[in-house]
């Protein structure tokens, strides 16, 4: 297992390192977009077709079906949120569909928790205890991912299926950045497309909780830059939770994985998360992590670099 990142910002184009994220713009964007998702016949409307001149739902609509004025809607659509109550934000939720994380993501840009101190500079920490249960899990890849999915500590198998992170510089210790400029990561993740998807999704939601996070701020600039998928996926405002799932990996040593992830908050500090996978019982997949698991530092070493077939 290594250190967690160092105290530099992540990434160092694109955005300026103390500029935030605007809140309001990303109060407005979200609205709009979950807002166009809609057809009228999504909401029991009836459709005038090509009298329609706008995708997805009018405001007019949203606002009747949440049971507020057009004028006040249209307030908060233009990111006006202020003194806006959780029944009413409760009633946009529904009348938009919104999904549990996607109500969550609404909520923190419509109604910032304040905050009595701003977001530390120093890197997040994971408890020697933490560490070393991490490390006693012999043949299940696991890891601690923090805040802007920042990788901070990881046992020896998880080295093994994704790479040695500890040759990688701390700073770059980010799945975002590995997922979208390290062009390994693309044939290790057989659906790479959808990884790249929940990653955007999970920033989302950080961006949404931490607005003034200089860093995230900074990490969006960058891959905004360099990543023109990314700034596709960004503009699509759209926010998942880091949850579980089913992943397919093409490993440069064993072929193909399958395996399952969960992801556990962690109770003392819910901005960590440790997320584990592991195989069916049985299968071909839990053989291959068997072989890398008996290979040792062989496998550490070949990680992602090994040529691909």
């Amino acid at each position: 297992m290594d250190e967690q990142p160092s105290q530099e910002p992540t990434g160092g184009t694109g955005q300026e390192p103390g500029r935030r994220l605007d809140r309001r713009a990303e109060l407005s964007e979200f609205l709009r977009t979950r807002r166009a998702r809609l057809k009228p016949e999504d909401v029991g409307l009836p459709d005038f077709g090509r009298h329609r001149r706008v995708p997805g739902l009018r405001r007019e609509e949203l606002a009747q079906l949440a049971g507020v004025s057009v004028a006040y809607y249209t307030r908060l659509e233009q990111g006006n949120g202020r003194n806006v109550s959780a029944e009413v934000l409760d009633a946009i939720a529904r009348a938009l569909r919104l999904t549990g994380a996607e109500h969550a993501h609404l909520t923190h840009l419509a109604k910032p928790k304040q905050h009595k101190k701003k977001v530390s500079a120093r890197p997040q920490q994971v408890r020697v205890a933490m560490r070393q249960l991490i490390d006693s899990f012999d043949s299940v890849p696991a890891y601690v991912v923090g805040r802007r999915s920042d990788i901070l500590v990881w046992n020896r198998m998880a080295a093994a299926v994704f790479g040695d992170w500890s040759q990688t510089p701390a700073q770059e210790r980010n799945w975002a950045r590995m997922v979208f400029l390290r062009p390994e990561y693309r044939e290790l993740f057989v659906e790479w497309e959808q990884k790249a998807s929940d990653m955007v999704s999970f920033l989302r939601m950080d961006a949404g909780c931490h607005p003034d996070d200089p860093r995230l701020s900074a990490l969006v600039g960058e891959l905004s830059v360099k990543s023109e998928e990314f700034r596709r996926l960004w503009a699509t405002h759209d926010v998942k939770e880091k949850s579980h799932g089913v992943k397919r990996l093409h490993h440069p040593l064993v072929g193909e994985l399958t395996l399952s992830f969960e992801t556990f908050k962690l109770v003392d500090d819910e901005e960590l998360s440790m997320v584990t996978y592991h195989p069916e019982p049985g299968s071909a997949s839990a053989e291959a992590l068997r072989l890398l698991a008996s290979w040792g530092t062989d496998a550490v070493q070949a990680g992602t670099s090994a040529p691909r077939q």
